[in-house]
């Protein structure tokens, strides 16, 4: 069954009516786990699997259930691709640049450095070659990816000292998301450092870290980030439109009915949009409040950018020479984005800027 074109003409209602049909209420009960990276404080992040997870169980009328279970309560949250590619779990909830060490090629379907924003990942993915270059890498892990998320572009992380330019990050050990901005840090003279997002307030308060980024005010909030580390800085140019995807495993979708399988798509697409548009109602008043407890909102300078530009051209053309998958699915998201940026270059842009010098 070709996913993108269920939704694309038939829409989300024709998916809907489909998943109502009484065929799906003749099957036998369906019972899946989830193994989710994320704790369940974060009820954003966290939160798209419940997401998901309520629609495929109301859209099923009951019979397909599906638990959700937060990071390191069935496996570590870093094991849960491991989990669904051998079988121990139907399915996971996380961020492809995860699982960088497996292979480059997973950021690609996340974020890099100086990537595609939200809105421009979604078109890639579907509209684009994104989702189907991606599936035939995840098959080589016995597994399909399906949208489950984006927080937006991010901000640049939670710092114990200012970052005047680029030679401030020499030294600097910093918890980062993934495996690749790590790489480009280093190429800067920092030490990234990958521990997940339930344990950096700790790392940063003991003082084992020197700065971390985890995605947003809202998220970054909760976490408690500004009471050990005054200074925050944006933008995350690792991170411009971070997509959360679902890795199922190949053999459960198989053993899935058609009807089955189009409640998925419906539902992973629609706990996508909730997502990001959490993040985008709720991070505005949690700037105001992290600004209003003292916390130090800067942007990085002009040097800082290009610098981490340049640092991160370095570490594609090294992925270019060790990754075949890399390269090929590179190739194509640059040549996706070159006219992506032609286009938001003009109306988008405009509006925007002139909308933020705007008093409503």
């Amino acid at each position: 069954m070709d996913r993108r074109s269920i939704i694309k003409h038939a829409g989300i209602a024709g998916v809907l009516a489909a998943a109502a049909a009484p065929a799906v209420h003749a099957q036998a009960a369906i019972r899946w786990r989830l193994a989710s990276s994320f704790p369940k404080s974060l009820d954003t992040i966290y939160g798209g699997a419940e997401v998901f997870a309520k629609a495929v169980k109301a859209m099923s009328g009951g019979k397909f259930e599906i638990s959700v279970h937060a990071g390191g309560e069935l496996m570590p949250p870093f094991g849960v691709v491991d989990g669904v590619q051998n079988g121990t779990v139907e399915m996971c909830h996380t961020v492809p640049y995860y699982f960088y060490g497996k292979n480059p090629a997973f950021s690609l379907g996340s974020a890099i450095p100086f990537g595609l924003n939200a809105r421009q990942m979604t078109a890639w993915m579907l509209h684009g070659n994104g989702r189907k270059l991606m599936n035939e890498l995840y098959a080589g892990y016995n597994m399909v990816s399906f949208a489950g998320g984006n927080t937006g572009t991010q901000m640049g992380g939670w710092y114990r000292k200012e970052i005047k330019s680029s030679a401030d990050f020499k030294g600097l050990k910093m918890r980062l998301g993934g495996a690749l901005v790590g790489e480009v840090m280093q190429k800067m003279g920092a030490v990234p450092q990958s521990i997940p997002g339930g344990e950096v307030y700790q790392a940063l308060e003991k003082g084992t870290i020197d700065a971390a980024e985890w995605v947003g005010p809202y998220d970054d909030q909760k976490l408690g980030f500004n009471k050990v580390a005054p200074f925050y800085y944006y933008p995350g140019w690792w991170e411009g439109g971070p997509e959360v995807d679902f890795f199922i495993n190949q053999k459960a979708l198989d053993g899935l009915s058609a009807e089955n399988k189009a409640i998925i798509d419906a539902a992973s697409q629609y706990a996508a949009v909730d997502m990001l548009a959490k993040y985008d109602a709720f991070n505005p008043k949690a700037l105001k409040q992290l600004v209003a407890a003292k916390t130090k909102v800067l942007p990085f300078s002009q040097e800082v950018m290009e610098a981490s530009f340049k640092a991160a051209k370095e570490v594609f053309a090294e992925n270019d020479a060790k990754s075949p998958e890399w390269k090929k699915i590179y190739a194509d998201l640059r040549e996706f984005q070159r006219d992506q940026v032609l286009w938001f270059r003009f109306a988008e842009s405009r509006f925007d800027s002139f909308m933020a010098s705007q008093k409503l």
